[in-house]
């Protein structure tokens, strides 16, 4: 009498050859695959993140970072106190270029032109020491990550030194003097434009620092594609999004409400996504292949 073969039950699919093994059976090796853990990375085995640190431990990692970065911040004060002149009439250029013919800036307490030269000679001082200031904030969180991504140290503070530059010389060259003219825009035979020194240089600072941080975006994105917490075709699938938003904090940090600066604002972040998302793709974290199980063991 010839047998039926119960339906389903067909010919099983048959494992590459380093898969094989004679002594086991095909449903032993299917479990064993199924079961299959990560291979862990060689450079990872002695500097993983996993050596633990108290709670005590950590405050007191941060508390040598931050004295460590405000001794950098305090010579680089140093430093550019020794030019703050050359500093102020760097600042003052435009300023002084968006006033009617004759205008100047003024100010009105005793003390005010001298806290703008500390002021100046203290924001010029960070910047000078802004390479090791980034390079205290990746000692403090470097011992937390694997062997592999230490070494992103270096490009870390590189990158996020020269973007911020970048975004800090896009203000002072094309934001701020754009804002700086539609201020001054209102300007009639019945309005005279005496503008303070203070407020106008807290205006310039604070665009400024906006620009110097929102470039900092894809420097934040290689970190974390890196990481594998974000991937390009994230990035790419929820652009839309990402240009709402993106204006949305334009309209926020834009001191004044006319649809150019925010636009000035806005453009300019929406290239840095999609740079971000370029950069994602190109240092993104591969997916190894032994990770997939093609085969299908029911």
């Amino acid at each position: 009498m010839a047998l039926v073969p119960f339906p389903g039950q067909g010919p099983k699919p048959e494992l590459p050859a380093h898969d094989r093994d004679p002594d086991l059976d095909f449903r032993t090796v299917g479990n064993r695959l199924l079961n299959r853990e990560r291979s862990p990375d060689p450079e990872d085995d002695d500097e993983s993140g996993a050596a633990k640190m108290s709670f005590l431990e950590h405050l007191d990692e941060l508390r040598k970072r931050i004295v460590w970065a405000c001794i950098s911040i305090a010579i680089g004060f140093v430093i550019a106190f020794a030019f703050v002149q050359h500093i102020f009439d760097f600042v003052m250029k435009p300023l002084q270029a968006g006033l009617p013919p004759g205008g100047k800036l003024v100010y009105t307490e005793p003390t005010e032109a001298f806290v703008l030269y500390i002021t100046m000679a203290f924001i010029a001082g960070l910047i000078i020491a802004l390479p090791l200031v980034m390079a205290q904030v990746w000692l403090f969180i470097a011992p937390g990550l694997y062997a592999h991504e230490k070494k992103l140290a270096i490009p870390f503070v590189v990158m996020s030194s020269l973007c911020f530059v970048a975004g800090a010389a896009f203000s002072h060259f094309v934001v701020f003097p754009m804002t700086w003219k539609f201020f001054v825009s209102f300007t009639s035979d019945y309005l005279q434009f005496m503008p303070r020194i203070e407020p106008a240089f807290d205006l310039y600072i604070k665009m400024l620092l906006a620009m110097g941080l929102v470039f900092q975006m894809p420097v934040i994105v290689v970190f974390l594609a890196r990481m594998g917490m974000v991937t390009a075709g994230f990035m790419w699938t929820h652009t839309k999004y990402a240009i709402l938003i993106i204006f949305i904090v334009a309209a926020v940090i834009t001191p004044s409400g006319d649809m150019w600066n925010q636009s000035a604002m806005a453009l300019p972040m929406i290239g840095l996504y999609l740079i971000s998302i370029v950069l994602a793709w190109i240092f993104g974290k591969k997916k190894k292949r032994n990770e997939d199980i093609p085969y299908d063991l029911e």
